[in-house]
């Protein structure tokens, strides 16, 4: 059970840490985006940037996740605290942006963590 915790733990840690980082270097290396920052209005281009940077994150939580915990259980259950900790986010947010953009992002956090932890499932399989 501790491993479980601390596999969960750590891949949203992980999950922080990632998307943090790459907003910090979206911020630096595309000036207009720091631009309209502020009021969100975002390009389409920038929210795909934005969707990426989470589905990474997600992915490697779940990765972390799993690698710590030895279960995709755990990952699962990492993405699922991930959903509900942004559903309140996104409903604040709800008028900044579009329906796919809300449902996109909270629809795949759980599927990614998922993802993220099969494929650590997959590679160790593969060395017996």
């Amino acid at each position: 059970m501790a491993k479980w915790i601390a596999g969960v733990v750590g891949g949203l840690v992980v999950w922080v840490m990632l998307a943090t980082g790459a907003g910090l270097i979206l911020r630096a290396a595309w000036p207009d985006y720091v631009r309209v920052a502020d009021s969100m209005e975002f390009t389409l281009s920038m929210k795909i940037a934005r969707l990426a940077i989470g589905a990474l994150a997600t992915l490697a939580a779940g990765l972390v996740t799993s690698v710590i915990s030895r279960s995709t259980a755990a990952a699962v259950t990492a993405g699922a605290l991930l959903l509900l900790a942004f559903i309140p986010e996104h409903i604040a947010l709800w008028t900044k942006f579009p329906v796919w953009y809300h449902l996109t992002f909270l629809l795949s956090l759980v599927p990614l963590s998922y993802l993220g932890a099969s494929f650590f499932v997959w590679n160790a399989s593969r060395r017996g």
